[in-house]
């Protein structure tokens, strides 16, 4: 596979995974940004640990979808992130969820 080709895959990757996103983000209420992953969840639960410098974040989801076009599966019942670096969690409002309608 030539570098071009590779480009083009990983492109259209990128592309399918933002149609799907586009068309699941509506059954969701909170997002949720760490260090490696951007999740959609209905259930969220952050727990700070730890003392001092020896901080870490504890985030612990529930029905939830996971922004990662090597995933195979994206949709994941239960879902625990331990992390050193901090964590965005978000709920979204309804206006927050229209996106706008785009010709494919």
């Amino acid at each position: 596979m030539s570098a071009e080709d590779l480009e083009k895959y990983e492109s259209e990757m990128e592309l399918s995974l933002y149609r799907e996103y586009r068309d699941v983000v509506s059954l969701f209420s909170y997002v949720v940004e760490t260090e490696r992953r951007f999740y959609l969840t209905n259930n969220v639960d952050l727990q700070v640990r730890g003392e001092g410098a020896e901080v870490y974040f504890e985030v612990t989801m529930s029905d939830a979808w996971v922004w990662d076009m090597y995933r195979p599966a994206r949709f994941v019942k239960n879902v625990k992130v331990v992390t050193f670096k901090d964590v965005n969690v978000e709920e979204l409002a309804k206006s927050d969820l229209e996106i706008p309608k785009t010709d494919d």
